[in-house]
């Protein structure tokens, strides 16, 4: 099982890195994406751990059950999938949606704000395409073999984390 992960990983970065690369610099942003991911710590693979989503009430819950993996490479790709262990615990309500029929899938470029602990996402692809060609900041917080996310906007209350693969980190 390993070795399958071990090359569905391998898979899934040769593929992402084989995507065109960054066409500049994200708006708002006097770094481009290559040499941002260049520098950055979030350059790997993870696997989801879990999240955190406001349910129908307002309350948030915590769900532990999903799937997922996140890649971010050197050349300033990202790609994410999660897959909801019950459909229904897909999100359906809040100002941005990001899943669809428990699963959330897409890939784009990222820039990194060190020093606003910041990173951005904007998605060529989407399985939500009313989320292509958007900023999607996150904040973002390393803490040994973890990554929590969590969005900037005010109005979004939800958290991931994830943890680091085998032994991406960068060089």
């Amino acid at each position: 099982m390993r070795t399958m992960t071990t090359w569905t990983v391998a898979a899934l970065v040769a593929l992402v890195g084989c995507t065109p690369a960054p066409r500049g610099p994200s708006p708002g942003s006097a770094i481009g994406a290559t040499e941002a991911a260049t520098r950055s710590p979030l350059v790997g693979s993870w696997h989801l751990v879990g999240l955190e989503l406001p349910g129908p009430d307002g309350a948030l819950r915590r769900i532990t059950d999903a799937k997922g993996s996140l890649i971010y490479t050197l050349s300033g790709q990202v790609s994410v999938q999660v897959m909801y262990a019950n459909a229904g615990d897909t999100p359906s309500s809040g100002p941005v949606q990001y899943a669809q029929a428990g699963y959330e899938g897409s890939f784009g470029q990222y820039v990194v704000d060190a020093a606003s602990g910041t990173v951005t996402h904007r998605y060529d692809g989407a399985n939500v395409r009313s989320l292509l060609g958007q900023d999607l900041p996150r904040r973002y917080e390393l803490t040994g073999r973890r990554l929590v996310l969590r969005s900037t906007r005010t109005d979004e209350r939800w958290s991931v984390v994830w943890e680091r693969d085998g032994t991406t980190a960068p060089q």
